[in-house]
């Protein structure tokens, strides 16, 4: 009550004011502004006086203030630039620790099937999806301000990686998958990837200093969602050549054939498509009533591997492999600058797309476990985290829809699931790639998004033309 009565003896008094009183009418449940003109004159003097209590001196931009160096300015930027220097002190380790340890082993084992099958969206080698599930986590941990996305490959950005790698070092005439395994065909792709990866983060990098960060809000919802639909579709579409055996979709009458298609390969893919689908449905309808969803894609690809081994489907079915995973880091190379001109529009594209679907997903997590996100810090940490994964042969990444689910329904409540899972992606380049050699690629389909095909069935319900225009531009 005596807070309220001097708070009203304030305003009575200030309403008093000999410069307000009479001059303007005031009226119920209304705010009266008062604000002295800024001059340019009166600023000056301010600043020469170094009156830093002049009302003139608040109300103007001071050079000098602005530039100071202080140790509350210095720690201020420096939290800015690193928020995990925010969080990472005040971590709760008997209440978050473990959490974060059985998310991150979850999460990590997610990333590297999808590394694997993203690396063949990408049009290159199944190991270097590894080196882009790993290098852009680390750099997120200290640049990034969600802590419950999980930073890795996503399908839309590996679709469009590879379609400027095949644009720019298209497939040799004759057999396709010989094509493929030419390693020197290989490596060229592979440093496109890289050309357009780092190109990609330095777009995203200097948005993020300019504070370009708005741009999110011209990005609606049935945007997204669209262009995310399309997406699947595409991806959907792009996985068919591995299932049914042929090279490209709608070139002609004769390109599938149906008789010729490898039928390990097809009944391999027809199983994996109906038990994801039908357990991603269950983990849907009874994630209230289950710990932790079903990790389908991890089963299905550890039993995959093993029949495939056991059994030797390569020699008898004469199946298409993973193949020889490279053990251990490579070197780090500089992106061969004659291809910066040509992938200027897909690297664009490629930042664009990334960065409005990782604050997308970042922007759903932050509303429901309230904290606060920044969209320019979260330019900056992608605009890094791609260069330095390009830079060590990875490719543009964002962040996966279904792997951010699994982090964050498996318990994880910070960044230090996602390092964590960057461990299990490490240990696999390091030590255990090889037991995922004999593994089919379309194994690898469980994994790859292709599944996520319901979207489609709930889009067209309410589809409206927004949500078209993006299906078309998807």
């Amino acid at each position: 009550m005596n807070t309220g009565h001097k708070e009203r003896e304030h305003t009575l008094s200030w309403l008093t004011h000999p410069q307000i009183k009479g001059k303007y009418p005031c009226y119920a449940d209304s705010f009266l502004l008062h604000h002295p003109i800024l001059h340019q004159l009166h600023c000056w003097s301010a600043l020469k006086s170094q009156d830093l209590n002049s009302p003139y001196l608040n109300g103007c931009l001071m050079p000098r203030c602005l530039f100071r160096c202080t140790p509350q300015r210095v720690k201020s930027v420096a939290l800015h630039l690193f928020p995990m220097a925010s969080w990472l002190p005040a971590y709760q380790i008997k209440n978050w620790l473990l959490s974060d340890i059985v998310s991150g082993i979850s999460t990590g084992l997610v990333a590297i099937l999808q590394g694997l099958a993203f690396a063949l969206l990408a049009n290159v080698p199944p190991s270097y999806g590894l080196y882009a599930a790993f290098f852009p986590v680390i750099v997120y941990f200290f640049f990034g301000t969600s802590r419950h996305i999980s930073v890795g490959p996503f399908p839309i950005l590996s679709l469009m990686v590879g379609g400027a790698v095949i644009n720019m070092v298209p497939n040799k005439p004759g057999n396709t998958e010989e094509a493929m395994n030419n390693s020197s065909l290989n490596q060229e792709r592979v440093m496109v990837a890289v050309s357009v990866t780092v190109l990609a983060g330095i777009f995203q990098l200097i948005l993020g200093v300019l504070r370009i960060g708005f741009i999110v809000i011209y990005l609606s919802q049935p945007l997204i969602s669209g262009f995310t639909t399309a997406a699947a579709i595409h991806v959907f579409v792009s996985q068919l050549k591995k299932a049914l055996d042929y090279s490209s979709a709608f070139s002609g009458v004769k390109t599938i054939q149906i008789t010729n298609a490898n039928i390990a390969d097809l009944v391999t893919a027809l199983i994996i498509l109906v038990v994801v689908s039908v357990v991603k449905e269950l983990n849907d309808r009874y994630k209230a009533k289950l710990p932790v969803p079903i990790p389908i894609e991890v089963i299905v690809t550890v039993i995959a591997a093993g029949l495939s081994y056991g059994f030797n489907f390569k020699e008898i079915f004469e199946v298409d492999t993973v193949g020889t995973l490279d053990i251990g880091f490579q070197a780090p190379v500089a992106p061969n600058l004659k291809y910066f001109e040509r992938c200027v529009g897909d690297s664009i594209s490629i930042a664009i797309v990334g960065f409005a679907v990782a604050f997308s997903v970042a922007k759903v997590y932050s509303i429901k476990h309230d904290y606060p996100i920044d969209a320019n810090q979260e330019l900056i940490a992608f605009g890094i985290s791609n260069i330095f994964g390009g830079v060590f042969k990875g490719f543009a990444a964002s962040t996966s829809l279904s792997r951010s689910g699994v982090q964050e329904s498996t318990g994880g409540k910070t960044q230090v699931a996602g390092l964590l899972s960057a461990v299990i992606v490490m240990i696999a380049i390091l030590a255990i790639g090889y037991l995922l050699e004999p593994l089919q690629k379309v194994s690898t389909l469980g994994s790859s998004g292709w599944v996520e095909l319901h979207w489609v069935g709930l889009l067209w319900v309410g589809l409206d033309c927004i949500e078209l225009c993006s299906l078309g531009l998807g």
